[in-house]
């Protein structure tokens, strides 16, 4: 299904329907976050990543517990980059299909495999976006107890429906703003284009005048949160 033209309505009903969630940075700053979902993949997460180092950016990702287990290589050099480490779960199950005890065991498993592959504290990963953008309130309140950061999005260009580079360049080019949290795909689903569009997307956007920032820069600086 595309939802695409959706998004951006979408995006203004649940941001204050979810509050206490990293929806956007600052739109007063020219300020902007590369994110990516699903990874890691052993072919299309190195190549992204080779693309981000050749223009010195730094992005966030957010990361499969079971991908990270079995690419924990991959992840290493993603933080040995300076990126910036969330979880997205240990698979891509939606967290409302969880009972708790079980939906808090997959939260620790991901963020242990993921500790682990980057040599961190499990403290440290702390950042949470939930698959398919999956809420409730129940949800949010657990996950603020369990002393995750729960981030969203602001421009979801549908990537992973693989409608083309061009596509995708373009509804994230009309819809980016100043703060914008920008999703895409590194996963078996949207990643086997992710490299080239933040190759077209980068010098764009660098020549509108943003700056590229992580998520825990965000955070510094949230829009409405």
């Amino acid at each position: 299904m595309y939802l695409a033209p959706l998004y951006p309505t979408l995006y203004k009903v649940l941001q204050p329907a979810f509050p206490r969630c990293l929806w956007s940075g600052n739109p007063e700053i020219p300020q902007i976050a590369l994110t990516f979902d699903d990874g890691p993949h052993p072919q299309y997460t190195p190549e992204l990543l080779e693309v981000l180092d050749h223009y010195g950016i730094l992005a966030s990702f957010f990361l499969l517990g079971d991908c990270v287990h079995r690419n924990p290589a991959i992840v290493k050099l993603a933080c040995e980059q300076g990126h910036w480490i969330g979880l997205h779960g240990y698979t891509h199950r939606p967290y409302p299909c969880f009972p708790v005890p079980a939906f808090k065991q997959s939260l620790a498993q991901a963020q242990f495999e993921i500790a682990q592959a980057c040599q961190l504290a499990a403290h440290q990963v702390r950042d949470v976006r939930p698959p398919y953008g999956l809420l409730t309130p129940q949800i949010l309140k657990q996950l603020h107890q369990w002393h995750y950061r729960p981030v969203m999005w602001s421009v979801v260009p549908e990537d992973w429906c693989s409608p083309g580079e061009a596509v995708v360049v373009q509804r994230v080019l009309r819809q980016v703003a100043s703060g914008s949290l920008i999703v895409l795909h590194d996963g078996s689903a949207g990643g086997q284009d992710v490299a080239k569009i933040t190759r077209q997307l980068i010098p764009i956007l660098l020549d509108r005048g943003y700056e590229f920032v992580t998520v825990n820069q965000l955070w510094a600086n949230p829009g409405m949160a």
